[in-house]
């Protein structure tokens, strides 16, 4: 399937495993907060709608650390073997964004 991309936009080719991986995990979180949905429309209990909510939250932080070692293992790594500082720069940049 070949799909035209923005030559404005930056892309990154993903291995099928990691593509697998990826998707697994946003189908779990995905799930996670149509169960959490469901449960606001039932009138389930506040305390087990936030634990339901903290483990989705904890579902996104995995997915952001698994997708940060990749982005810092590849597209920066890579950048650095080239002699650049741009993917540094944005990696220095979205952590700050990260830890607000």
């Amino acid at each position: 399937m070949s799909e035209k991309k923005c030559p404005h936009c930056k892309t990154k080719d993903r291995s099928e495993d990691e593509i697998k991986d990826l998707i697994t995990r946003l189908n779990r979180i995905e799930g996670q907060i149509r169960g959490i949905r469901k449960m606001v429309e039932e009138d389930a209990y506040c305390v087990d709608i936030l634990t339901q909510v903290s483990a989705a939250r904890c579902s996104m932080n995995s997915f952001s650390k698994v997708l940060l070692e990749n982005h810092i293992k590849t597209c920066v790594a890579e950048d650095i073997r080239n002699g650049s500082d741009e993917k540094t720069d944005e990696l220095v940049v979205l952590l700050q964004k990260l830890m607000k």
